[in-house]
């Protein structure tokens, strides 16, 4: 179950220690510094959060393995200009490498024109661009996830808590009543999410309803007021409750008990990223299941090419899905199993 994050984690350990050697050998001549500049689309986003934390350990280890590393985070805000403007500065102060994850996944435009004139690499991660904007120069990368799979996983851990209990069905008409809280407008995660969950459940033969949905930028807050709307239209009538973060799944959690529905009347919820705040809530039997975003074995990609990208020596190490991109896999999370996940990076 942990066999991506040591093959994600080994990618850095093939790159350091033989360009380690090289120096020691005086053969290679690399930068005296990685300087590596992180530019995040939100860092309130409690997954972005965690993703960031887990990549300043990784950097941390490559510095204790030799190398002088540093690493200077910027947060935009949810703001695209703001985003420009702060990978100029990331530049301007030095660094050697960035980070990007982008406000808006249509508009790397400018980021890319500033690195390239400088001849900076971008390592994109968790908002993948558009595939036009990648083919715009030969350093730039990406690191993430398939969202399809993380959606077609929560989409067949429904399917198995539905043959698990038939009670789902509360109102015995055959079907599922269900809503959606989605992400973003036009994030592709979001969209992908949606689509691959509903088509797995109805691949597997589950009868739905789709009563409503929700927008709430992947925050908790704004997802338990539009759950509060959806609970008011659709009063006792929610069966389930498909968000495409975890964060948003205990917005609705909350929603919930803030009108102070008994859990008998409750419908079950299902998440995706398997933050820290969703794990505990499997454990605790509030959110039924989430779908694994493997942060520290996305954090070992990122770091490992962040030192082949500066150096120039160890990229031909690194598996690359069309030359540009490094994907790691999702993983179910239930009762059953949420613990090893909890301490999986620790």
């Amino acid at each position: 179950m942990r066999i991506g994050k040591y093959l994600a984690a080994g990618i850095a350990f093939c790159i350091v220690v033989p360009l380690l050697s090289a120096c020691g050998r005086q053969q290679v001549d690399v930068p005296e510094k990685i300087q590596v500049g992180v530019a995040a689309y939100n860092q309130s986003d409690t997954f972005i959060g965690e993703l960031v934390s887990c990549l300043k350990q990784q950097l941390e280890g490559v510095g204790e393995s030799g190398y002088e590393v540093t690493m200077m985070v910027r947060d935009a805000a949810g703001s695209q200009r703001t985003q420009d403007d702060q990978v100029k500065e990331l530049i301007d102060l030095g660094c050697n490498v960035l980070c990007v994850n982008l406000v808006d996944r249509a508009d790397p435009s400018e980021i890319i024109d500033l690195a390239r004139s400088s001849n900076v690499p971008i390592i994109f991660f968790n908002r993948e661009p558009v595939a036009e904007d990648m083919m715009q120069w030969d350093r730039l990368y990406y690191v993430g996830a398939d969202a399809r799979q993380s959606g077609e996983m929560q989409g067949e851990l429904v399917v198995d808590a539905i043959q698990a209990d038939e009670a789902m069905d509360r109102n015995r008409d055959g079907k599922i009543q269900y809503v959606v809280l989605e992400g973003e407008l036009g994030h592709q995660d979001a969209v992908i999410r949606t689509e691959s969950a509903v088509e797995a459940l109805k691949g597997h033969g589950v009868e739905l309803e789709k009563l409503g949905f929700g927008t709430a930028n992947w925050d908790r807050a704004q997802a338990q007021n539009r759950m509060q709307q959806l609970i008011s239209q659709y009063p006792n009538q929610i069966e389930l409750v498909i968000a495409n973060n975890d964060a948003m799944a205990l917005g609705a959690i909350d929603a919930y008990g803030k009108l102070n529905y008994t859990e008998s009347a409750l419908p079950v919820f299902f998440g995706i990223d398997g933050t820290g705040a969703g794990l505990e809530a499997v454990i605790d039997g509030q959110l039924s299941g989430t779908v694994y975003n493997d942060k520290e074995g996305q954090a070992a990609a990122m770091a490992g090419l962040a030192v082949a990208a500066v150096t120039g020596t160890g990229m031909d190490k690194i598996e690359f899905e069309n030359e540009k991109y490094i994907f790691l896999p999702y993983h179910k999370v239930t009762q059953g199993n949420v613990r090893d996940f909890l301490y999986w990076g620790k």
